[in-house]
């Protein structure tokens, strides 16, 4: 039965009014340079202003414009496909706000100076001349010859200008993305997705706190910080158990008709650092979710079950539990409550190409099962949260479950410390402390805070569940030693390939990641490798990792978007990093370079993508790999006409070319939406830092249930593993303080 269309009214979701402009009118003039040489503004040579236009003659112009109208569709005016093609990011307001709240809040101080530095250099002759071959200050360039200059930075011999380029057209390519007045309409990109529908939400009661110049102290028995995967399940659990159960979050809830949120608001409001977190070397873009729900809120549902080689090796480690019938219970239980299923699932183009490029492979695949609680969930927004709450995140389904068994709530409170006292030689943990900010006088978070307290939470027991990046930061804030908080962090690397096919496949629509294929996945024997599963495909994730050669080739390759299929090789990674906290301001950081192990798995991953996508028909396949051309078939390779099929030489050859450029650094993007293993669980204090119990080494009372005890990295969506994991410790939690009560009783 086909989904029922349904007209959509989503409520804004405003951000705070900006603060002090971090960059010059110089500096500005430079970045704005940069971003008019990405996204060009394109004119026939007759008219066009060489200085701020790339020129191109009449006939080529025309057919370029053909060619978006026709892309664009009979619906589209032939003057917005003009008007797309003359577009420059400078020439649209929200880029510069975008830009200006990046800089002042996202971007450390450190890179910040450098990269404004390096802006400084680039206004000055003798610098410009050292970074660019030319005298002239590179915002003085006509667009032409700073497109030449990003052109020749991206096969530079010189790392520092590989890393610049990288960093620079991602950043600009991004905030296009979100804020283009014309790309949406040439795309059809609906604000709202086309089958969308709005649920009922939970009606959360959040305790709010009186004004006041002290502290605020409130008492509970078990305070858990964080509300996502972890901290849903250990809520209802707890609360369902009788004990008195406060969960915090630091950021806020977002009800079903606030979403889907835009994307410049979704990343602000739904994600870790307005989702710009990134490795100290470039390398790795982290996206985690920071909201109430946590990762769960804007997760694409994938609900995976830890495999069975992954259980034995942390079983081999000291951890018996996770090869025991007791684990499996309890990654069944969750999965029961969120409706965990492949039946309802229809799957749109791109996760149908993938597995049709497996079956006639030959190669392993399967229907990825989905949180969807039954329902069909036709949805490809997720990312920026689900207005139709048919996604059982945990503010859909465990925490609800938590608040009808009587648990309580607190928004805005950002826990800065983790409270001990030394009881018979031990640091027994007994409460937390932060600071609460209330939601503005219209209830939002644009505006300032009607109220701010430092707020005290004396427990019994204390469970961090803040994700993997936030956790152990917070461990040490509060003075504990271990040297393995921070470290042995997993990140599932991810490397994407985008195939174009003749249908239009408006790939945005649809669930996101309902397939995947694991003939990859263990390449060497013990249980490293790739994973290939479908991408998110709004407009500003797929266009920021689409391959940039050139402003004219970008502004050609993005209206071919609604003709495309996205996907990615995610590695099970062997070799780690770590977070630690920022020296000027506190922020997490994170230190993180691939192997040359698991970029082998990456890269076969992506040569196993773009086999898949021959055999299904695509008539263009590019990686993001810089260097490396995209495949284009001929007319006389379609599928129908291919008897040799993946074996044809022209393929074979661009393939080889594949490997041959490799996945070379720092100019390679990689992405990460999977954090793991930063406080992982042990046999021992000296490799880990919580015990199979949860509890953090060198305490009592304080546990951690979440991502970040991962062992090792999954291999698989982490959220299923996390519940099981988090199901498993608060029962056992539960059941000791039941026994306590009742020995003191005696």
């Amino acid at each position: 039965m086909a989904p029922s269309v349904e007209t959509v009214t989503v409520k804004e979701s405003p951000l705070p009014l900006l603060g002090d402009d971090p960059l010059s009118p110089a500096q500005w003039a430079t970045l704005l340079a940069f971003a008019d040489a990405v996204v060009p503004s394109i004119a026939p040579s007759a008219t066009a202003n060489p200085a701020t236009q790339l020129a191109i003659g009449a006939n080529d112009y025309a057919t370029r414009l053909a060619n978006v109208q026709q892309l664009a569709g009979p619906d589209v005016a032939p003057e917005l496909s003009a008007q797309y093609l003359a577009e420059t990011p400078s020439a649209c307001p929200a880029f510069r706000e975008n830009i200006q709240r990046l800089m002042a809040q996202y971007i450390p101080a450190d890179v910040r100076k450098q990269l404004l530095a390096i802006f400084g250099v680039l206004n000055t002759r003798p610098g410009a001349l050292v970074m660019t071959g030319y005298s002239t200050p590179f915002a003085e360039q006509p667009v032409n010859i700073r497109i030449a200059i990003l052109q020749n930075w991206m096969t530079a011999r010189t790392p520092m200008f590989r890393q610049l380029n990288k960093m620079l057209t991602s950043l600009i390519k991004q905030n296009w993305a979100k804020s283009s007045a014309a790309l949406g309409r040439v795309l059809g990109f609906p604000r709202v997705p086309v089958h969308g529908s709005v649920g009922k939400g939970f009606n959360f009661e959040f305790i709010q706190m009186p004004p006041g110049v002290g502290p605020e102290t409130i008492e509970t028995d078990i305070v858990i910080v964080g509300s996502g995967c972890g901290a849903g399940v250990c809520a209802k659990n707890f609360a369902e158990a009788g004990h008195r159960v406060i969960v915090v979050e630091k950021s806020y809830y977002w009800p079903p008709e606030h979403l889907p949120m835009k994307e410049t608001d979704g990343f602000n409001h739904l994600f870790m650092n307005g989702g710009f977190v990134i490795s100290d070397d470039t390398s790795v873009s982290v996206a985690a979710g920071q909201t109430f729900g946590g990762g769960g809120f804007v997760n694409w549902s994938a609900s995976l079950q830890t495999q069975g080689y992954v259980r034995q090796e942390w079983a081999d480690q000291g951890l018996p539990f996770f090869t025991s019938a007791e684990f499996q219970k309890s990654l069944d239980a969750v999965c029961q409550r969120m409706g965990v299923a492949t039946d309802p699932i229809k799957h749109n183009p791109s996760n149908n190409h993938l597995l049709e490029g497996a079956r006639k492979l030959g190669w392993s695949h399967k229907a990825v099962p989905q949180n969807s609680g039954g329902a069909e969930h036709y949805c490809g927004y997720c990312s920026m949260g689900c207005a139709s709450c048919e996604k059982q995140g945990p503010h859909v389904s465990f925490l609800p479950d938590a608040a009808r068994a009587g648990a309580e709530f607190i928004e805005g409170l950002d826990i800065r410390k983790i409270l001990f006292e030394k009881k018979k030689g031990k640091m027994v943990a007994v409460g937390v402390c932060g600071t609460w900010a209330s939601r503005d006088e219209h209830g939002g978070v644009a505006g300032a805070s009607k109220t701010r307290r430092n707020v005290i939470i004396r427990a019994k027991r204390v469970v961090i569940a803040g994700g993997t990046m936030q956790s152990p930061l917070l461990l040490l804030r509060s003075g504990l030693k271990n040297p393995n908080i921070g470290r042995h962090l997993h990140l599932h690397p991810v490397s994407f390939l985008g195939a174009v096919h003749k249908e239009r496949t408006d790939p945005w629509e649809g669930g996101i990641l309902t397939s995947v294929v694991n003939e990859f996945e263990n390449l060497d024997g013990k249980g490293h490798g790739a994973k290939l599963e479908a991408v998110t495909m709004l407009p500003s994730v797929w266009l920021t990792v689409a391959p940039w050669v050139g402003g004219l080739e970008y502004k050609d390759l993005v209206p071919r978007m609604k003709h495309m299929a996205g996907y990615f090789a995610l590695a099970r990674d062997r070799d780690t990093g770590r977070v630690y906290p920022d020296p000027l301001d506190g922020r997490c950081r994170l230190s993180y370079t691939l192997s040359r192990f698991d970029k082998k798995s990456l890269l076969e991953g992506v040569v196993g993508l773009a086999k898949l996508q021959y055999v299904a028909g695509a008539s263009e396949i590019f990686t993001t790999i810089p260097g490396c051309p995209p495949f284009r078939r001929t007319e006389t390779e379609s599928e129908e006409e291919d008897p040799e099929g993946t074996n044809n030489e022209r393929f074979q050859a661009w393939l080889k070319d594949v490997r041959r450029t490799g996945l070379p650094q720092p100019e390679t993007m990689f992405m990460s939406a999977h954090q793991m293993g930063t406080c992982r669980m042990g046999a021992s204090p000296r490799t880990s830092v919580v015990d199979a119990d949860g509890k953090v080494w060198g305490t009592e009372g304080l546990y951690v249930a979440d991502a970040s005890v991962f062992p090792s990295a999954s291999g698989v969506n982490p959220m299923v593993t996390v519940m099981g994991i988090a199901d498993w410790l608060s029962r056992n939690i539960s059941a000791r303080m039941a026994r306590e009560k009742e020995v003191a009783k005696l």
